[in-house]
């Protein structure tokens, strides 16, 4: 894809994709970091995410298939509202913890039984933001069937899913990223082969 390989160079070229050794919040190391949360700063490149995230949803699932989008916090909120805004559609989302004050919502936004709701995020390693996104929507009866992520990691986040009976989609993964990266020779065999022992593949 086109759209994949600009993507892939654009995020190295501004430090939104970055390799050697890094914490990771959930404790665990990482031989790469990468923060989606750079890409809004560039509108046009942010822009063409939206529309290749639009595009996918619109092959893959159907815009008929659900009735509004939820975001996981707080990275994913910013893409999922350019989304809802493009494609007209209701937003919600869940917050990381409940209001300690006031209404003590979870999930922030109009909600009603039986709706089918699409789950975005930025990124997905193991996928444990969005199972604990996915439980309080189901709580509250909603009905949760497919999520979208810009990058899978590759960490078991389609694996995590499946157990709840939600399906992962990716516009595309850490080990395309990094071949491509390495095919324009921006990173070198070890840093490739670090990767590939991260997900597994060596």
């Amino acid at each position: 894809m086109e759209f994949v390989k600009e993507f892939a160079t654009f995020l190295h070229q501004n430090d939104a994709i970055k390799f050697g050794n890094f914490k990771l919040s959930s404790g665990k190391d990482s031989s790469y970091y990468v923060d989606l949360r750079l890409v809004p700063s560039f509108p046009h490149q942010f822009r063409k995410m939206i529309k290749t995230l639009q595009n996918s949803i619109s092959e893959k699932i159907g815009f008929e298939n659900f009735d509004c989008i939820a975001s996981v916090p707080t990275s994913g909120l910013v893409i999922a509202s350019a989304l809802a805004i493009e494609i007209v559609k209701p937003l919600i989302y869940i917050r990381q913890k409940p209001k300690e004050y006031g209404t003590e919502n979870v999930i922030e936004g109009k909600i009603a039984k039986g709706t089918n709701v699409l789950l975005v995020d930025d990124v997905a390693t193991t996928g444990l933001s969005l199972i604990n996104a996915i439980k309080p929507l189901k709580n509250a009866g909603m009905v949760v069937t497919d999520a979208f992520t810009i990058i899978n990691r590759f960490e078991g986040a389609r694996e995590a899913l499946a157990t709840e009976n939600v399906r992962l989609y990716e516009i595309t993964d850490i080990m395309t990223l990094a071949t491509i990266l390495h095919k324009e020779n921006l990173v070198d065999d070890q840093t490739l082969d670090r990767v590939k022992k991260q997900i597994g593949l060596i």
